[in-house]
C-alpha cells in the first residue's frame, strides 16, 4: 500500500445559504483500502461524495488524486480522473442490453450514428467487465432480466470497464437479499487485492466493520471519529453518529398480551408468487415476515392491501371478508400500507410534508356541503402528527420532501397513514435506506402503537430487526410459509435454515 494517499481530500467546507453543511471535513484513501464512510442521515455524507464526483462545488478545501490537483468541473470529469459510484438507486436503463449499459456514456466506434457502434469490440468489452466480477451472463441480456444483485455487480463492472481506480458504494446492500450482500462482499474483497481503492457507505454498521480497513465517522458536517475499523465497536460508532449513547440497538418494550384476531389469512395463492399462504395476527403483536428476495414477502402484503390480484384465498379483517374490497375500503376499514419503496410509491416527491401528510385522509377534512377542504383543522392534526413521529424541528409543513433525509421522508410516509387511525399496518422494510438515530425512533413509534392495540406485520431483510422487534415471525420461502417462530424460540440459524427452504420449523 502507497504512503501517500491515491484520493486526499483536505479541509472541504461547503454551506447551503446560511447553513454550514460540511465544516472542514478530510478525506483520503488509499489503493487496496476499504474506508467506510457513516454518519446519521443530514450529516453531510451525500454532500461529501458530491464534491468528490463533480456534482458540487466545495466553498472551501483541496484535493488531490495521486498527487495531482483535482478539481472536477462535472460528474464526467470524475469518471475521467477515475472515480465511479455504486448508488443505492442504480443508474441503469433496463430496456437496454447489459453490454450497452456498460458503455452506454462511451460506445465504442466505427462510423457514425447508432449504426456506427462497434458491436464486436462493444461485447468483447462487456464480456471482460463482467467476468472481473464474476458474472457469468451473456452481454446481450437486457436488464430487466436480471436479479437485484445481478444488477448491482453490472455497475461495478461498468466502473471496472471504465478503468476506475476508486469505487464508491452508496448503501449497497440495501436491497439485496443475504446470498447476493456476500457475493457483493467478494467482488469487494478481489478489488481490494487488485489495487483499487473503495468507499462504502452504509448504516448497515456490522457491515461497515466486517468489510472495512478503516472508518471515518460524521455528525452535524464534523468529523467525530477516524481509524482502523477493528478500533471501533457498533456501540462507539453510535455514539459518534448521533453524539449520545444508544444502551441497545432496539428500545425497551413493555410485557404484551396479544388480544383478538384482527386479520385472519386462509389459503392465498396466485400461482408463481404465492403458494397457500394461512396465518392469523392479533391486536398487540408484531408479526415479522421473513425470508430471501424472491421469497413472496412484497407480494404478501401487496395482496393484503388490495394492490396486487390474488387467484384464490380469503382475508378477513375484524370478521369482515374484504378479498373484493377495492383498496380504498380497506383504507377506510383500518387498514395501512407502507410500501418497501418510499421515493417511486410512498411519497408525492416534490409535495410538501403537509400535501403528502395528508393524502388519505382528505375527504374526512371536507366540509359535509361545500366539500371544501378545512385547512385549519387539517394542519392541526398534520403538525400533530409530525411531532408525534419525530420529525425534524428544521422542517415545516410546507417543506418539500425531496429537501429531507431518508429517515425523516419515512417518518412523512408514517404520518400519514398514522392520521388515518388504521388498526392494521402492512410496513414493509419500514428502516431501509434510515440511520440508526431514526431507527431507534420508528422501533419506538412501533412498540407505541403495538401497546394501543394495533396489530403490525412488518417485512424486513435484516433478520436481526425481525428478532429485535417482532413477537412472532412467519418464514416464506418459494411462496408458502415453511416455519413460524415465537419470541422465545427466535434462533437466527434456524430462521436462516429455513428461510434457505432447508427445513419446515414450528415452534
Amino acid at each position: 500500500m502507497k504512503t501517500r494517499p491515491w484520493f486526499d481530500a483536505q479541509g472541504i467546507r461547503k454551506s447551503f445559504f446560511a447553513r454550514e453543511v460540511l465544516k472542514g471535513v478530510d478525506v483520503a484513501v488509499s489503493e487496496g483500502e476499504v474506508l467506510g464512510l457513516v454518519g446519521e442521515n443530514g450529516a453531510g455524507k451525500s454532500t461529501l461524495m458530491n464534491i468528490l464526483g463533480g456534482v458540487l462545488f466545495p466553498d472551501v478545501g483541496h484535493m488531490e488524486i495521486d498527487g495531482q490537483e483535482y478539481v472536477p468541473q462535472s460528474p464526467r470529469d470524475a469518471v475521467r480522473r477515475g472515480i465511479s459510484f455504486i448508488h443505492q438507486e442504480l443508474n441503469l436503463f433496463h430496456n437496454l442490453s447489459i453490454a450497452e449499459n456498460l458503455a452506454v456514456a462511451d460506445l465504442p466506434r466505427r462510423g457514425r450514428g447508432w449504426l456506427g457502434i462497434d458491436r464486436r469490440k462493444l461485447r468483447a468489452e462487456a464480456v471482460d467487465a463482467l467476468q472481473a466480477v464474476g458474472l457469468h451472463l451473456s452481454p446481450d441480456l437486457r436488464l430487466d432480466q436480471l436479479s437485484a444483485g445481478e444488477k448491482q455487480l453490472v455497475e461495478i463492472a461498468k466502473a471496472i470497464r471504465r478503468r476506475s481506480r476508486l469505487i464508491i458504494y452508496d448503501e449497497p446492500t440495501t436491497s439485496l437479499a443475504e446470498p447476493e450482500i456476500r457475493r457483493l462482499f467478494a467482488i469487494m474483497a478481489d478489488l481490494k487485492a487488485r489495487g483499487f481503492a473503495q468507499i462504502f457507505i452504509s448504516h448497515q454498521l456490522t457491515h461497515v466493520l466486517e468489510q472495512c480497513d478503516r472508518v471515518q465517522v460524521l455528525r452535524d458536517g464534523e468529523p467525530t471519529g477516524m481509524g482502523p475499523a477493528a478500533d471501533y465497536s457498533e456501540q462507539e460508532l453510535v455514539r459518534l453518529m448521533v453524539g449520545r449513547s444508544m444502551d441497545q440497538v432496539f428500545p425497551g418494550r413493555k410485557e404484551r398480551k396479544t388480544g383478538e384476531v384482527t386479520l385472519q389469512v386462509s389459503g392465498l395463492t396466485e400461482p408463481g408468487l404465492l403458494e397457500n399462504i394461512s396465518f392469523e395476527a392479533r391486536s398487540g403483536e408484531v408479526l415479522g415476515i421473513a425470508g430471501l428476495m424472491g421469497a413472496g414477502r412484497t407480494e404478501l402484503l401487496r395482496v393484503l392491501f388490495g394492490v396486487d390480484h390474488c387467484e384464490r384465498g380469503s382475508i378477513s379483517l375484524h370478521g369482515h371478508e374484504v378479498s373484493q374490497w377495492p383498496l380504498r375500503r380497506r383504507v377506510q376499514a383500518g387498514m395501512a400500507f407502507l410500501t418497501e419503496d418510499r421515493r417511486a410509491e410512498g411519497l408525492a416527491m416534490d409535495g410538501s410534508i403537509f400535501d403528502n401528510s395528508a393524502a388519505v385522509v382528505l375527504p374526512e377534512f371536507a366540509r359535509p356541503v361545500t366539500g371544501l377542504l378545512e385547512q385549519k383543522r387539517l394542519g392541526i392534526a398534520v403538525q400533530k402528527l409530525s411531532r408525534r413521529v419525530k420529525l425534524t424541528e428544521s422542517a415545516t409543513p410546507d417543506s418539500p420532501v425531496h429537501n429531507l433525509s431518508g429517515g425523516n421522508q419515512q417518518k412523512v410516509v408514517l404520518a400519514k397513514w398514522l392520521l388515518n387511525n388504521p388498526s392494521v399496518m402492512l410496513l414493509d422494510e419500514p428502516t431501509r435506506g434510515v440511520d440508526v438515530g431514526a431507527k431507534f425512533e420508528i422501533y419506538g413509534l412501533i412498540n407505541e402503537l403495538v401497546e394501543q392495540g394495533n396489530t403490525i406485520l412488518m417485512v424486513s431483510s435484516e433478520l436481526e430487526e425481525l428478532m429485535g422487534m417482532c413477537d412472532r415471525i412467519l418464514v416464506l420461502h418459494g411462496g408458502g410459509i415453511r416455519g413460524q417462530f415465537h419470541r422465545d424460540k427466535f434462533e437466527f440459524e434456524q430462521i436462516l435454515r429455513t428461510a434457505f427452504g432447508q427445513e419446515a420449523t414450528e415452534s
